[in-house]
């Protein structure tokens, strides 16, 4: 019994690190898409009014930042080096938009007839992205990833 259990996981496990990139990767892809298709202007607007440095190369920096590195994350590539910059990016989002508003992502203010009404949403989004980013930075990309390919062909040099 135990040895079937300790079988099942050891083979499950390696889907574990896929599955947190699958939605950590998508998530990215997702933020740096509706970033890049609204244009930049309104994103150096609200980068100049928390006090980014150097907003305009940063309002075209950040959209492509989570696109790609998105992506990085979706393929295991260099997973961890670029959860550096998007660590990065959750903190300053954090510190400069989300925190006066809690913790909770779904901020309940109010009911109408249409249902409830939300507000602006707090930092629990940015804390699990950072958890998971951890995460893969202390496990890393795991089997079903380029970093894994890559370093299956270097070994067999």
């Amino acid at each position: 019994m135990i040895d079937a259990f300790s079988r099942l996981k050891k083979d499950y496990h390696n889907w574990a690190p896929l599955i947190l990139r699958l939605a950590i990767g998508i998530g990215f892809i997702v933020h740096g898409w509706a970033k890049l298709s609204r244009g930049s202007a309104g994103l150096e607007k609200l980068m100049t009014l928390i006090n980014v440095p150097f907003p305009h190369v940063m309002s075209y920096v950040l959209p492509y930042l989570e696109l790609f590195g998105g992506l990085a994350i979706l393929l295991g590539f260099f997973v961890g080096l670029v959860s550096i910059p998007l660590i990065c990016t959750m903190l300053v989002a954090i510190f400069t938009i989300h925190y006066k508003y809690g913790f909770s992502s779904i901020n309940t203010i109010g009911l109408n007839a249409d249902g409830p009404v939300f507000g602006p949403p707090g930092y629990e989004i940015n804390v699990i992205y950072i958890a998971g980013l951890i995460c893969l930075i202390i496990s890393g990309a795991g089997v079903f990833s380029l970093d894994a390919l890559l370093a299956g062909k270097k070994s067999k040099r």
